[in-house]
């Protein structure tokens, strides 16, 4: 019966491994790229974050500020994406890791979509969904956001949002 169990707890712990990480096994970006410190915000990244402020303060939630580095590794992982033509949250705890080193960050967590055309279709979608409104909804104190075109036309967005 022992030698049953170990192959047993061998299957499950690469079954685990493999379906609950945030992070891929076969990750391509393995660190953070970033662009310069004066990203232009684009108007779709200012609404959005100013519907993000707007619904934490009808709930009497502090409002989030903007933050450059926040907004630099965003912009990496939304490059990520596009380049990639897929939304994930891969590598996300290298972002998180590469925040709490180099912004101070105790807290980190992220939004990502794909596919909307306007700041009120996207942040609508992130409020019906339970995690990404516990995301918008939580206790941070910094945020920011990148959104980017395709090629063929299609918004990818990475919205983070940590606490100092």
């Amino acid at each position: 019966m022992k030698l049953l169990k170990l192959p047993l707890l061998a299957v499950l712990a690469i079954l685990i491994c493999f379906s609950c990480s945030t992070d891929s096994v076969d990750d391509k970006e393995n660190t953070i790229v970033l662009s310069n410190d004066n990203i232009e915000a684009k108007a779709i990244e200012t609404e959005i974050l100013v519907l993000i402020n707007d619904h934490r303060s009808a709930l009497g939630l502090n409002s989030l500020q903007e933050m450059k580095i926040v907004k630099s590794v965003a912009f990496s992982h939304t490059d990520y994406m596009v380049d990639n033509e897929k939304i994930s949250h891969d590598n996300f705890y290298t972002r998180s890791d590469y925040l709490k080193s180099n912004a101070n960050a105790k807290k980190v967590s992220e939004n990502v979509a794909y596919g909307y055309s306007s700041a009120k279709s996207v942040v609508d979608a992130w409020l019906r969904s339970e995690g990404h409104k516990a995301n918008i909804e939580g206790d941070y104190t910094n945020f920011d956001i990148s959104a980017e075109k395709s090629e063929d036309g299609r918004w990818y967005y990475t919205n983070i949002f940590i606490k100092k």
